[in-house]
């Protein structure tokens, strides 16, 4: 298993939480606390931004992803606008989460709540090449639900 480094850099406003971590040996995602001072209330289809408290200093070619948790999900509808957001290697402000609620009730956020995932992976570079033609291919051009599934 490969390991990265990362630098963790906490504001004020964190105090008091844990760093975030891996929930289980075979996490590949690390949970990302709320940092509100206050609780936050989501009414249904409303979207805010909440904050974690951390910024991180990624190694170059390295991302992380922001994607949301599947248990928020199914069980109050909440879920991340922008998924999965993207923290690029040379991003050094505060990580903040939005938040959208889905779901047909309010939901509160509450301090140290686990509100997202944060996921860390390399970056390729692409070098994009104007062409006439394209490979042919038995898909060809055929999308959005062109299989019948």
């Amino acid at each position: 298993m490969n390991k990265l480094k990362v630098q963790v850099k906490t504001f004020s406003h964190f105090d008091g939480l844990e760093l975030p971590r891996y929930m289980t040996e075979g996490s590949s995602g690390i949970d990302l606390l709320a940092a509100c001072a206050d609780n936050i209330e989501l009414k249904p289809g409303e979207r805010k931004l909440v904050p974690t408290g951390l910024a991180i200093s990624l190694p170059r070619d390295t991302e992380a992803q922001i994607r949301p948790r599947s248990g928020l999900a199914i069980k109050h509808g909440i879920t991340i606008l922008n998924t999965p957001g993207t923290i690029d290697s040379d991003y050094r402000g505060e990580i903040q989460i939005i938040l959208i609620n889905l779901g047909q009730e309010l939901f509160t956020i509450k301090r140290g709540m686990r509100i997202a995932q944060m996921v860390f992976g390399q970056v390729v570079k692409a070098e994009l090449q104007m062409a006439d033609n394209l490979d042919e291919t038995c898909r060809g051009a055929g999308g959005f639900g062109h299989t019948g599934h």
